[in-house]
């Protein structure tokens, strides 16, 4: 496994902590553990669950809800439907995630023991409304669920029912849009109520208030938003939907969501929301957040375990896919096998481009600004074709496929897809590249990087057939909320990947 860490001669350590696609953290304590989780919309397993031991490297130990009886996704859910802002805790010696199918089962809570699982069937909310739920416990063991709105209810989270009526706690700044992401704690003498507000485009913020109990009423924090870089040159923008946590040292510590814009007006990212870190200070019972740094200062405490990173080549050997693999919606295990051809990864045809929904695909974050993807396809085999994907959305994505001797480029912009080069290759497998890299600036309209897609020679020479521009698929372009992810593809009878690899480039 390939592992990442901070060096002993560099004080600082890198920010986001998770990058890539991971969006809406929430984080959690378990003794001198830290767990925390992201949504993961369409994609199938959903609800990535990573590890720390010092709030800096995270490991991703696996997806919580990675069965089709735990996530539902009609081949049909919108790309951005699906599972939306889970929270993670940890109470009475069980760990606890609610989070919301907008796609079809409303609110959803499970358990475990063990955060790397197996986490139980959903215990369903009928009685909870409103997306981003969040559940806190008082002093008498109450259980409350604080949803966007910002409004609280009674809840037994063993059985799910809720009992009492729905209050309206406190939706943030007069006018400001989208109170959301509710979080709720006893910190010392109040219960404070944190939540995201402002929207998660340029204007996202968070903001806090607190009360003497968990239901209020709530006094805001008369510095709010406490985090926001709207209006700023920062280069993380969007910052909000953020937790807090203690460390191991007695501080505390904010996760939060953040985005790296990239190229000339008005700014495109293309990886999605990503996981930061920033340091908390309390001030007058109120926090004071500190300055989020692409390279911040290493926290004042010994680092633990480097993280372990996906590994770069993955030669698909093992019976089950990594838990970084991801697919749209469902993943079906006769469309999706490493069984069939031992050590290459089997995928059959569902839909018939990368335009339908129900495409049968399998892909990883994109998670460094540059960098090299490549895969051995065989599609020699009857009618076969497949390909590799750099992939937003139904309606945004770039592919390399091949098929009958041919490779070509597909571009999809929104109602435009074209063929956009080909090529005739020999028979016989063929190895597909994409690369991305940032574009060269030339004036305020220059995007985001370039996607360079192509195969390889036998001879390992790379033969580019196109060079196109990143900002169409990026989220300022396509909407949404979620970032890119290369991906292989079946879209028409079966293809064999012998094998897949990622490598990160210098910007």
């Amino acid at each position: 496994m390939r592992v990442t860490s901070v060096s002993e001669t560099d004080p600082t350590v890198s920010n986001p902590v998770i990058p890539g696609f991971f969006p809406d953290p929430s984080v959690c304590r378990a003794g001198d553990d830290y767990y925390l989780a992201c949504s993961s919309f369409e994609y199938f397993p959903g609800v990535p669950l990573f590890h720390s031991r010092d709030l800096v490297h995270w490991t991703q130990i696996g997806n919580a809800l990675d069965r089709p009886s735990q996530l539902r996704l009609p081949p049909d859910t919108a790309s951005s439907g699906g599972i939306y802002a889970p929270t993670l805790r940890h109470h009475d010696g069980r760990f606890w995630l609610i989070v919301t199918n907008v796609s079809g089962d409303g609110n959803l809570l499970f358990t475990a023991t063990d955060p790397a699982g197996p986490w139980s069937d959903p215990i369903r909310l009928p009685g909870v409304h409103g997306i981003d739920p969040d559940i806190a416990w008082d002093d008498d063991g109450t259980c409350w669920c604080t949803t966007a709105g910002v409004g609280q209810i009674r809840l037994d989270p063993h059985t799910g029912e809720t009992s009492g009526t729905r209050r309206q706690l406190w939706s943030g700044a007069p006018g400001a849009k989208a109170p959301e992401a509710p979080h709720l704690y006893h910190i010392g003498d109040h219960w404070y109520l944190l939540i995201a507000e402002g929207g998660t485009e340029r204007g996202h913020g968070v903001s806090i208030a607190r009360g003497s109990t968990p239901t209020g009423p709530f006094e805001p924090c008369p510095a709010n938003p406490i985090l926001s870089h709207r209006g700023t040159d920062h280069p993380v923008q969007n910052t909000g939907h953020a937790d807090l946590v203690q460390g191991p040292d007695g501080s505390w510590w904010m996760v939060l969501l953040g985005v790296r814009p990239g190229g000339g007006t008005p700014g495109w990212h293309v990886m999605g929301r990503e996981t930061y870190l920033v340091p908390v200070e309390w001030v007058d019972g109120w926090p004071v957040v500190g300055e989020l740094s692409t390279d911040m200062p290493a926290p004042p405490w010994p680092l633990g375990p480097p993280a372990v990173a996906p590994e770069r080549r993955d030669d698909f050997d093992a019976a089950e896919l990594a838990p970084q693999w991801i697919s749209l919606r469902r993943r079906l295990p006769e469309d999706c096998t490493t069984k069939e051809r031992p050590g290459s990864l089997t995928l059959r045809a569902r839909g018939e481009s990368l335009d339908d929904a129900d495409v049968t695909f399998v892909g990883r974050r994109q998670q460094h600004p540059s960098c090299r993807v490549r895969t051995l396809v065989d599609v020699t085999e009857g009618q076969g074709r497949g390909g590799l994907a750099v992939r937003l959305d139904e309606l945004h994505h770039y592919s390399v496929e091949t098929s009958a001797g041919q490779v070509r480029v597909r571009a999809r912009i929104g109602p435009l897809s074209t063929v956009v080069a080909s090529r005739p290759v020999p028979p016989g497998p063929v190895v597909l590249r994409a690369e991305t890299a940032p574009a060269p600036m030339v004036d305020a309209r220059t995007g985001p990087d370039l996607v360079s897609l192509g195969f390889e020679e036998p001879d390992g020479t790379y033969v580019e057939l196109a060079s196109l521009d990143g900002r169409y698929l990026s989220t300022e372009v396509a909407g949404g909320f979620t970032g890119r992810v290369f991906g292989m593809f079946a879209s028409a009878a079966s293809a064999h990947f012998d094998w897949f690899d990622y490598e990160p480039l210098e910007s």
